[in-house]
């Protein structure tokens, strides 16, 4: 235990001892600026300008357009425009479909390859729309019936307050 104790005190000894940083004119020898410090006091300073120096450096990245000129931001404007190119693209590429269609079954009346049995005015739309499954809209029994119950309470409530007007 003593020699970890001896360990810190000459640690300590040589962290606060204090020593003088003196600025001389060097023709002159005449003395400019001088300075008492200690080791940890330069050690303090220098943490201290380190985390400033970090802190600032990150306020410039994160909230200034510099952040666009790394690799790896991207502006906001970018990425509005790369959506909405993104949304105009689809809707182009159906559009296309659709005119493909249209002139492929053009090319087969023009060319006689056409069965006219089985033309039919919207077949060219009909080709390139997706299908829709129908579903069964129509409304249950058990429906119907809490439709009427709701409709007679209705005309309940309507009489009521049309008695309590006069």
């Amino acid at each position: 235990m003593s020699a970890k104790r001896l360990k810190r005190k000459k640690l300590h000894k040589k962290l606060f001892t204090k020593n003088r940083l003196v600025i001389l004119n060097e023709d002159t020898f005449e003395e400019t600026f001088s300075l008492k410090l200690t080791l940890m006091n330069v050690f303090v300073v220098a943490s201290l300008g380190a985390i400033f120096l970090i802190a600032v450096t990150t306020f410039i990245i994160a909230f200034t357009p510099l952040r666009e000129f790394i690799p790896g931001y991207s502006s906001t404007k970018l990425k509005k425009d790369a959506t909405e190119l993104a949304l105009k693209s689809d809707s182009l590429t159906s559009i296309l479909k659709k005119n493909q269609a249209y002139i492929s079954s053009i090319q087969k009346v023009l060319t006689g390859q056409l069965d006219y049995a089985k033309f039919n005015k919207d077949s060219i739309l009909a080709a390139s729309a997706d299908t829709i499954q129908k579903v069964d809209l129509s409304p249950s029994k058990e429906e119907l019936e809490l439709r009427s119950e709701v409709e007679n309470e209705e005309k309940k409530t309507q009489q009521t307050a049309v008695k309590k007007k006069k």
